[in-house]
């Protein structure tokens, strides 16, 4: 790779990083277009963190090349730092200043004036709604706050990209979703944001794209919708009213689906991923997903077999995180990543 592509904020190419004979990124191949949140889903020691210090320049890759906005980040980091806001996964302010302190402080670091560096501020401790909390140490802030703060300070001189790793971890509903309501604002102000997270509901909310890491290498790419429809048109649960007849329930759906179809914990339910259409991936060629769960509970009602409850949807991205990688998302096993991943 000698030169980014158009339309591109990052680039990587084989990208790796090794601690010890641990390889955290394991020739990672990643494109994000300007201008978009860009999702990096993976478990706990993926190598989710691992990239984005890389990409942040915070560590030296020990192969391949990384580039943010076409600036090669071993070659030119202070090209790449002008460009680029962080926020971690914890809080990087200052907890025995004030919110307008730590933010007049960044402001003055970043090279504003005195007084710019504290309209600056104030603009943005209102816009994520901290102008109450101004004057009060930062120690005494609720989590959600903690975050607001952090993601304030990072766009202290408004970036080109920022980086936000695992921004909402451990913070509220209520929490979360002012975070998510910044970043939609951040992007509107056409800032690009790489995001990585374990909540998949999250990735699904603001990002356009997403990779699934895992090991330290790329298993997945596209869009929601496209990784969605990468294990299934839909998945059919159903619930029947006499659980011993279940085993009788099972087989008919296999008969007629042509797929696997799980006993799920509860002795008297069901469950089935379809996937494809028209026999295109071996079913039975009637008609699209939803044409042959109508059909499946038309054959039951015929065989007597009563159900109590019935559900038909596309898949989750959590289904698709255990379907990729075998382990839900938020329980991977392995240490922080970028030191024992």
């Amino acid at each position: 790779m000698t030169a980014s592509r158009p339309g591109a904020a990052i680039e990587t190419s084989g990208l790796v990083k090794t601690f010890g004979g641990h390889r955290a990124l394991d020739g990672v191949d990643l494109r994000v277009p300007r201008g978009s949140v860009y999702g990096l889903l993976g478990p706990n020691g993926a190598g989710k963190t691992t990239a984005v210090r890389v990409l942040a320049t915070l560590l030296r890759p020990d192969g391949g090349e990384a580039r943010v906005f076409g600036h090669d980040v071993r070659r030119e980091p202070d090209a790449v730092r002008s460009r680029i806001g962080l926020t971690g996964q914890y809080a990087s302010v200052d907890e025995d200043l004030t919110g307008l302190e730590n933010l007049v402080l960044l402001g003055r670091l970043a090279g504003y004036g005195r007084k710019a560096a504290r309209e600056r501020a104030e603009r943005l401790l209102e816009a994520f709604g901290l102008a109450d909390a101004a004057g009060r140490e930062v120690k005494n802030y609720s989590g959600g706050m903690r975050r607001r703060a952090d993601i304030a300070a990072s766009i202290i001189s408004t970036p080109d990209l920022l980086f936000l790793d695992e921004p909402t971890t451990g913070l509220d509903p209520r929490s979360r979703n002012d975070v998510w309501e910044i970043v939609r604002v951040v992007v509107a102000q056409g800032t690009t944001v790489l995001l990585t997270t374990q909540y998949l509901d999250e990735a699904d909310r603001l990002a356009g794209r997403l990779a699934v890491i895992d090991h330290g290498r790329i298993i997945a790419e596209g869009t929601p919708g496209e990784l969605k429809a990468s294990v299934g048109t839909g998945s059919l649960r159903l619930r029947l009213r006499d659980a011993p007849r279940r085993e009788e329930a099972r087989a008919l759906l296999a008969r007629l689906l042509r797929v696997p179809v799980a006993a799920d914990p509860d002795p008297a339910a069901l469950t089935a991923r379809l996937t494809g259409t028209d026999g295109a991936d071996g079913a039975d060629g009637g008609g699209d997903a939803a044409s042959r769960a109508s059909r499946v509970l038309a054959e039951l009602s015929a065989a007597g077999i009563a159900v109590d409850d019935f559900s038909f949807g596309r898949p989750s991205l959590d289904e698709v995180f255990l379907t990729l990688t075998g382990r839900p998302a938020a329980n991977g096993a392995g240490g922080k990543d970028g030191m024992a991943a």
